[in-house]
């Protein structure tokens, strides 16, 4: 099947959203010593504590982005509220650049956490909203794949303009308002949604986005939208009271805690300290950081090439399992009494390339799969909270529990909850592969939606491992 260039070009100019969120989370990570001297002063009980509040800003803004961004993408439209978190990140990375003050970079911190908290989840809703069904997993991906791009390019970044000198870090900071304009200004030139189009009673309008997308049978698909939505009745939080919804975002929430509690942020924001603790150098850390930053982007195509062919589920357990092994050789390598830095780094790389195979793209897809059209922006919300409220909680505790506990323990917690987070996906999880939107959402509307809440575990289980097998060509 291929996928129209309509499509394909709209996905990747949504996805500049995910591009300056990655830079402007992870940024940070190549600052931390500057701003330690410059705000919190040498090391110690309180200088972690601030340092702390400082790095996790970010997510508590992005909790209050999280929860206003699925009702104003309902009132307001998808594309809209695009532009408006371009606008913070462009705010945010002026701001950041130019404090002079803890306070004032805090204030900033949080802008860019409103912009993050809106593009984290408006971004791959939109791009599920107008992709093909048989390759919407993959488009939904490009998303993450920016996200990681943003990353490894703030790695880069902070590596070139390290020599800078004693302003290095507002360079640093500051240059992400070069995307941020790219990304206002290429908005202007992309359709709303079709779905919310359609919403706000723009019928006609939805009709002309769908046939200039250029897929096949549009005119099909849009008559099953219409069907869709016509037979949801309720919509903003009183749909989120069904309950086959509520199976649903119940299973989606656990998906994004365990996403974060496994500990993802915490080593992309930490990255330098950790690589510093393990190898005593700053500059080997800070192109190690690149290493890591680039095997995350190949590991995201690689789960962009599979994830229509192989399925979520798969994607998901098989990086699980990776997550869990790599976080336990981690936390060997920091055993007390000694490091091993020949062990850290090939256990970390590890350990984010079994992320960006699995849990850094996949929990996204599904979550903007998952809902019907009618409650997707408020179900969205919800989860991206939650999933915020995790990620604040986790980059808060961090360098506190490295200094209290220690790198071997502090990664030994984070391995415990990756086996924890595969057993639930095990559990629960629901296979989408190439549904539409439209036919998940009459699943879930006839109970058929196996996965979630299931309760022939082991059968499905049997089920999925027989189907897996075909599609790798093992056994008949």
């Amino acid at each position: 099947m291929t996928v129209s260039r309509g499509s394909v070009h709209i996905a990747f100019v949504a996805a500049l959203g995910g591009f300056l969120l990655g830079f402007d989370a992870t940024v940070i990570a190549g600052t931390l010593p500057f701003l330690r001297h410059y705000y919190f002063g040498p090391a110690g009980g309180g200088g972690d504590v601030r340092l702390g509040i400082a790095i996790s800003c970010l997510e508590w803004g992005a909790m209050i982005g999280n929860l206003s961004a699925g009702k104003l993408a309902d009132r307001y439209g998808r594309r809209t509220i695009l532009q408006v978190t371009a606008a913070l990140f462009l705010a945010s990375s002026i701001l950041a650049a130019t404090s002079r003050s803890y306070a004032m970079f805090v204030a900033a911190r949080i802008i860019g956490g409103l912009g993050v908290g809106s593009a984290i989840l408006i971004a791959p809703m939109y791009i599920a909203e107008i992709a093909p069904p048989g390759r919407r997993g993959m488009l939904v991906s490009v998303n993450q794949l920016m996200i990681v791009i943003g990353i490894a390019a703030s790695s880069v970044s902070n590596w070139l303009l390290l020599p800078v000198g004693q302003d290095n870090w507002r360079w640093m900071l500051g240059i992400e308002a070069v995307p941020a304009i790219a990304f206002l200004l290429l908005l202007a030139r992309v359709p709303e949604s079709p779905r919310w189009l359609v919403l706000s009673g723009r019928e006609e309008r939805a009709r002309e986005v769908m046939r200039t997308l250029g897929e096949p049978a549009a005119d099909e698909q849009y008559d099953a939208l219409r069907a869709s939505i016509g037979a949801s009745r309720t919509s903003g939080f009183g749909s989120l009271r069904d309950r086959g919804i509520l199976r649903v975002l119940v299973f989606c929430i656990g998906l994004g805690v365990f996403q974060q509690v496994t500990g993802i942020n915490a080593v992309f924001y930490y990255l330098p300290v950790i690589f510093t603790k393990s190898t005593g150098s700053v500059v080997d850390a800070f192109w190690q950081t690149v290493v890591v930053g680039v095997v995350n982007v190949l590991m995201t195509l690689l789960a962009m090439r599979f994830i229509d062919r192989l399925g979520r589920r798969p994607l998901l357990l098989i990086g699980g399992l990776g997550m869990a092994a790599s976080l336990l050789t981690i936390s060997a390598g920091f055993e007390r009494g000694s490091t091993h830095a020949w062990l850290v780094l090939p256990a970390v790389i590890a350990y984010v390339a079994s992320f960006a195979v699995s849990f850094g793209p996949i929990v996204w897809v599904l979550v903007s799969e998952l809902f019907p059209n009618r409650s997707r922006a408020i179900a969205i919300s919800v989860v991206g909270f939650c999933n915020s409220l995790s990620s604040a909680v986790v980059t808060f505790l961090f360098p506190w529990q490295f200094h209290r506990w220690g790198a071997s323990d502090t990664f030994l917690g984070y391995a415990i909850l990756a086996i924890s987070a595969t057993v639930f996906v095990a559990r629960y999880a629901p296979e989408t592969r190439g549904r539409t939107l439209e036919e998940i959402e009459q699943s879930l509307r006839d109970g058929t939606l196996s996965g979630v809440g299931m309760k022939n575990a082991r059968s499905n289980a049997l089920r999925w491992l027989k189907r897996t097998a075909c599609r790798l060509g093992i056994g008949a």
